[in-house]
């Protein structure tokens, strides 16, 4: 089907606007006006240049279009009304409506929409992400678009994107920002300076076309351009926010507020009024991806004596090597690979690890968009650096895409690197995240199989992992999943239950044998899935020894493994309840790890006292 002609394309964009106009006044609320300032820009795209079958959305082939700035939605649902997936009825009853598809920023909720957007500056990031994919891996020709708001620029993630968009030759890639010149609360930082936004385009490695954002033909010939340029491309559109509605055009105040009834009444009179037109974009071609997923492929897992000193980071990237059996895992590391181990991965499977050097929102966003075109991809820096890519990683939550991260490096046990490098608030971190998965092994043959059983979970998944060397605990055919536990120590005369996670199971088993020494029997519970909890075989272990239990974690107080265990036994109904939580309380420093577990009061000795205390010795 041949695409219709310029004078076609401008009754889209004025269906566009009116609509854009019609669904937020409905819901008394929205953004119009930055929908209003992208719709000849969107219009050009959807009908001319993107290829799209909408009736299919799943189509391998298909091009992807990411509307990073989120909040202009009623561009976005307008348009599905005109492609014909959205009923006119859908688009103006149920927007930003409770229970509604519709949401007031796009949600995967809609079969169209590959990710949530609306955080500034993940979009782009996962449009890195979507072109990474079909250059590199499905190595089909489809095209990523995504519209960025000129506001947006002013996120560091942005120029994160682009930097690595191209690095890695992204050609497949084009970036639309819509320069309205209006903010939130007023004048953005460079306004219409489309020079300056060159300039700092160009400087990225990608090539800057600067246009009329209201010139049909004009959008026309840059996108014409933008997909045979050879690199990616950011097309700079000067555009007049409020465009179409002159009493607000151009005007400051008016940004996520919908028009008041008469007001929208006469805007949707002055532009024509409501119209029925549909349209379709361009077929895609025939294609299918060159990696066949195979989930079922077998793992040649490692195995490890009990006893030795092996490091859960080191079993993470033995792992990772082993997964690459699987054709759809994917490897990121933020440029410590060398130490996450991530680069074991790198040796057996090069084509299907991606370096992003100290990018880690970039990282994550990638690793969102890779997911959204059904790779598994597994990301990893050190667990304190993944705070500054937090955002992301709850975006990912709100998508309900499966991605799996690992953070090294964890805790005071790091030792002499000091507190800036010490994640201790990371397990709270992504305990929140909407399903999130949250692990913490203690031994080699634990992470291992974890680390295989991430690899289908359902969403977001995370594991923390140990910088310095522990034993094995674990013979190698132990069985581990999500949402377990192990209890590692056990008897008939139990008076008090020991929980640890990572590097404090070995300080509560080390306590254990203390109290042993001194007649004292202790219970000694692994909970290696801090999300979901085991709160069964935790209820029970309480149960067993009176309500006793001292729960010891290298992490904040807040929000970490002593409050998952303390909310879950109360939940649980566990009678005469008596928990002391162990944590780092204190802002740590340099030292040696053994110092340091000490110092932050999370060793066996006071784990010993803990536990007398609780029995009145």
């Amino acid at each position: 089907m041949a695409a219709p002609a310029l004078s076609e394309v401008a009754e889209l964009a004025r269906q566009l606007r009116v609509d854009s106009i019609r669904c937020s006044t409905g819901a008394g609320s929205g953004h119009p006006t930055s929908s209003l300032s992208a719709a000849d820009l969107i219009a050009v795209l959807a009908t001319r240049h993107l290829h799209y079958d909408w009736q299919d959305p799943k189509r391998p082939t298909n091009d992807h279009l990411v509307f990073s700035k989120g909040h202009a939605s009623p561009l976005l649902y307008s348009l599905y009304r005109a492609v014909g997936v959205v009923s006119e009825d859908e688009l103006l009853t149920t927007y930003r409506r409770l229970g509604s598809r519709l949401q007031g920023h796009p949600t995967p909720i809609l079969p169209w929409v590959d990710l949530a957007t609306g955080s500034l500056g993940v979009g782009i990031t996962a449009a890195v992400g979507i072109a990474l994919a079909g250059k590199r891996l499905d190595q089909l020709g489809y095209q990523v678009f995504t519209l960025c708001g000129d506001s947006e620029l002013a996120e560091g993630s942005v120029w994160e994107a682009l930097d690595k968009a191209a690095l890695f030759e992204l050609d497949n890639l084009v970036v639309i920002v819509d320069v309205n010149r209006l903010g939130q609360r007023g004048p953005t930082e460079l306004q219409w300076d489309l020079d300056a936004y060159a300039r700092r385009v160009e400087a990225f490695g990608c090539r800057a076309i600067t246009l009329d954002g209201h010139d049909l033909a004009a959008i026309d010939e840059a996108l014409s351009t933008a997909t045979t340029a050879g690199r990616p491309t950011v097309l700079l559109a000067r555009t007049v926010k409020g465009k179409g509605v002159p009493e607000i055009e151009d005007k400051n105040g008016w940004h996520g507020t919908a028009l008041p009834s008469d007001l929208a009444e006469r805007a949707v009179a002055a532009l024509g009024g409501r119209s029925d037109l549909l349209v379709t974009s361009l077929e895609p071609p025939a294609g299918t991806p060159a990696i066949t997923p195979d989930p079922h492929a077998k793992l040649d897992l490692p195995r490890y004596e009990l006893g030795a000193k092996v490091a859960t980071r080191n079993a993470y990237g033995d792992a990772l090597a082993a997964l690459a059996a699987r054709p759809e895992v994917v490897v990121l590391d933020a440029e410590v690979g060398n130490s996450t181990r991530s680069e074991e991965f790198q040796k057996v499977a090069p084509e299907r690890y991606f370096e992003t050097f100290i990018a880690e929102q970039l990282m994550v966003g990638a690793s969102l968009g890779l997911a959204a075109r059904g790779y598994v991809p597994f990301a990893a820096t050190f667990g304190a650096f993944l705070s500054r890519a937090f955002d992301f990683v709850r975006m990912s939550g709100i998508s309900e895409l499966p991605i799996r991260l690992c953070g090294s490096h964890a805790g005071v046990e790091i030792g002499e690197d000091g507190p800036s490098q010490m994640a201790l608030e990371d397990l709270a971190a992504l305990r929140t995240v909407n399903d999130s998965v949250v692990l913490y092994p203690s031994d080699a043959t634990s992470t291992v199989a974890l680390v295989a059983a991430m690899a289908d979970a359902p969403g977001v998944a995370f594991m923390r992992t140990t910088r310095g060397a522990y034993p094995v605990l674990y013979g190698p055919d132990e069985a581990f999943h999500l949402g377990g536990s192990k209890v590692v120590r056990s008897g008939a005369d139990d008076a008090v239950t020991l929980v640890g996670a990572g590097v404090t199971l070995h300080q509560c088993l080390a306590a254990a044998d203390q109290l042993a020494g001194e007649g004292i029997a202790a219970r000694v519970v692994d909970c290696y899935s801090v999300k979901p909890l085991d709160t069964a075989t935790l209820a029970a272990a309480a149960t067993a020894t009176g309500g006793r239990v001292v729960v010891v974690e290298d992490h904040s107080p807040a929000g970490g493994l002593g409050e998952a265990v303390i909310a879950g036994l109360v939940e649980a109904g566990v009678a005469s309840l008596q928990v002391t939580h162990l944590a780092v309380r204190s802002l740590s420093s340099s030292g040696t790890p053994a110092e340091l577990l000490d110092m932050a009061g999370i060793s066996s000795p006071h784990v010993v006292a803990a536990a007398k205390v609780l029995l009145g010795r």
